[in-house]
């Protein structure tokens, strides 16, 4: 329909070919601007509200400036009604600190600590132009698996396997049978990470944490398809509804 509203090219050739031609080139101007090629997300009120002195906001800033987590994906990675409450009432997630932290893996995390408290209303609009953040090119995720409720049997299993096979609790905090924290601390904590990330980007980076933290310590296991949907289920399995 926008197209039968188009505006007729002002100059027209008396050859057939030439008619095209100029027919193309006012159709190519015009859908220039009603069809505009995919913009790129809007970071102001995110500086107006200091997220861009600790965190890159897209992929070209330096990896040499940030304080904290990059947020150039945030809306490929986060939940939103996680990011609103969270905003609200930050609680930390690496207990030894970020990476670029002088005091990680000591114990004694100083940047960015405690991370500023939002009122709801400024916690939803930060929420959402982080949710406008994505990453291009991410492959896709079998969603629907992903998402299936883990019954106790699998979930047991897969206990096994996130804890024994690979080792993932000697860096994140998961909990034990009676639901109680326990784990290392060098990386993020898993509790409630059901209720935080999206279960399509724990997959994803699963797959490969070089894509989304060139310098993190997340060792680049190979596994395969199996392994990947049932660590990825057991990590967004801990969720507060949950008991954590």
């Amino acid at each position: 329909m926008i197209l039968n509203r188009m505006p007729r090219p002002m100059i027209l050739s008396s050859a057939g070919v030439g008619w095209q031609i100029a027919r193309l080139m006012v159709t190519v101007l015009w859908l220039s601007f009603v069809m505009p090629a995919h913009a790129t997300p809007d970071v102001s009120l995110l500086k107006k509200n200091g997220c861009a002195e600790c965190h890159r906001l897209n992929p070209e800033a330096p990896l040499d400036s940030r304080k904290g987590p990059d947020l150039f994906f945030a809306g490929d990675k986060f939940q939103a009604d996680w990011l609103t409450r969270w905003l609200q009432e930050p609680v930390v997630i690496r207990l030894s600190g970020f990476i670029t932290d002088t005091g990680f893996l000591k114990g004694e995390p100083t940047l960015a600590t405690p991370h500023p408290k939002l009122d709801l209303g400024k916690a939803e609009a930060v929420t959402g132009h982080l949710m406008q953040l994505r990453m291009e090119g991410l492959e896709d995720a079998p969603s629907a698996e992903l998402n299936e409720p883990l019954s106790k049997g699998k979930r047991f299993k897969y206990k096994i396997l996130f804890e024994r096979e690979y080792g993932c609790i000697a860096c994140h905090q998961s909990v034990n049978l009676a639901y109680q924290p326990r784990g290392g601390v060098s990386g993020p904590s898993l509790l409630s990470a059901g209720d935080r990330l999206k279960a399509d980007w724990v997959y994803r980076w699963l797959k490969n944490p070089k894509k989304f933290e060139k310098r993190g310590r997340m060792p680049l296991f190979e596994f395969n398809e199996e392994e990947l949907q049932a660590l990825t289920r057991y990590v967004v399995w801990h969720k507060q509804s949950e008991g954590q």
